[in-house]
């Protein structure tokens, strides 16, 4: 599990939950359950780091701040 701090979220608009990882830009994920989402924020944090260290960008290293709910 990677330890980028990730906010969690209901979207009434799209009906799932939204699961944003505020230290990459534009890496976001959704899901039916908050866990769901979570999971899905996990890979998309694996994929985020993967493209961006096969075109040399800088990789942030993580704050560490504890998951949140909101």
């Amino acid at each position: 599990m990677h330890r980028y701090e990730v906010i969690i979220y209901w979207s009434s608009e799209d009906r799932v939950f939204i699961a944003e990882v505020p230290e990459l830009s534009g890496c976001t994920a959704h899901g039916s359950s908050p866990n769901e989402a979570l999971d899905e924020a996990q890979e998309a944090i694996s994929l985020w780091i993967a493209t961006a260290r096969e075109f040399g960008d800088p990789v942030p290293e993580p704050k560490g701040r504890r998951l949140m709910y909101a």
